[in-house]
């Protein structure tokens, strides 16, 4: 890494841009975050947010404020990490604070509903100026704020952008690799909320580890498809944005989406569920766009849409399965 001193903007209090905001001043990097909410702010600055990563103490130094003008001016790397479907308004408030051409690393993963574009497409039209990279990657936060070791990918056409973002954040624990394929590390990110939720549901309804690791594999499939599609290479799905987040959420009992969809295939709604919850679940709100996406371009998503189908409640889980499993069989790779 580098030996300057970066000036890193975390735009978001949740657990994400909190442990994002650990990592940088980890990284030795100056930190503000902007959060929306007063008291999560005043508890960041004061070394913990309890809300979302409870117990946790955060590394020192973080100055957390509600005002966007007090963190962005003189940042040369910020760290967008509120919700996917969130990203397109607060960049448009955001982006007369922002230096010209400052790194802007999407840590949101998710696809724009109604739109149906990439979070880097939205940046571009909200921020043209800024230099636009993906950080993506198999991240729990709560790990994340406490150091222990994580790898994730950084992604952008412009090199030089990559590396300030990477030696911002970047330290011996949170090692961070370097890309230029921002489709690949986006359609990972994205399409593995949705996988997540349909392993998460197998397993709610009894169906084994066999169909659990079945859905996973077959869900790579799909975010593969996707990625090289919209113009990704199968190579970053196949690597820390794509495979290893998703092993990471699918195959975790603790994820989000993972116990989000155990909540739906136990026969609780989704609504009772989203009720229950403070923090976002991203699957739920791109299920719907990833399979729109998919059927935009052509892509045989079948994971995708049945997730979609059953949040839509046009299908029951049982209806939904059954269409699955009835799918023929064919190669496993396309030739």
């Amino acid at each position: 890494m580098s030996g300057k001193t970066h000036s890193v903007a975390v735009l978001g209090g949740g657990a994400w841009g909190t442990a994002l905001a650990c990592a940088a001043r980890r990284a030795g990097s100056d930190v503000r975050l902007w959060a929306r909410n007063p008291d999560v702010a005043a508890g960041i600055s004061g070394g913990s947010n309890p809300t979302r990563l409870p117990g946790v103490t955060l590394s020192s130094g973080i100055d957390a404020s509600t005002e966007l003008d007090a963190v962005l001016p003189g940042a040369d790397c910020v760290l967008l990490a509120v919700p996917a479907q969130a990203v397109r308004g607060i960049m448009e408030n955001a982006a007369p604070l922002l230096s010209d051409g400052v790194a802007v690393a999407i840590c949101a993963k998710g696809v724009e509903r109604g739109t149906l574009k990439l979070m880097t497409d939205v940046v571009a039209e909200t921020a043209p100026a800024a230099r636009i990279g993906v950080l993506s990657g198999p991240t729990f936060a709560g790990e994340v704020a406490r150091g222990l070791p994580t790898a994730v990918v950084i992604a952008a056409p412009d090199e030089e952008a990559a590396k300030t973002i990477q030696s911002a954040v970047g330290s011996g624990s949170f090692r961070a690799y370097l890309s230029d394929d921002t489709v690949g590390a986006e359609v990972g990110g994205a399409v593995k909320n949705v996988v997540a939720l349909a392993a998460g549901i197998a397993t709610g309804r009894g169906l084994g580890e066999n169909a659990r690791a079945a859905l996973v594999s077959r869900g790579l499939a799909e975010m593969i498809r996707l990625a090289v599609t919209l113009g990704g290479r199968a190579e970053t799905v196949m690597g820390l944005a794509g495979a290893g987040d998703l092993i990471l959420t699918a195959m975790s009992e603790t994820s989000r989406n993972t116990s989000f969809g155990m909540a739906l295939g136990s026969g609780r709604s989704a609504r009772e569920t989203l009720a229950a919850r403070k923090a976002v679940t991203e699957g739920y709100w791109s299920a719907q766009a990833v399979a729109a996406l998919a059927e935009r371009h052509g892509v045989d998503m079948p994971i995708a849409q049945a997730v979609n189908a059953i949040l839509s409640e046009k299908l029951d889980i049982d209806s939904a399965i059954g269409a699955l499993l009835d799918r023929p069989v064919s190669a496993e790779f396309r030739m």
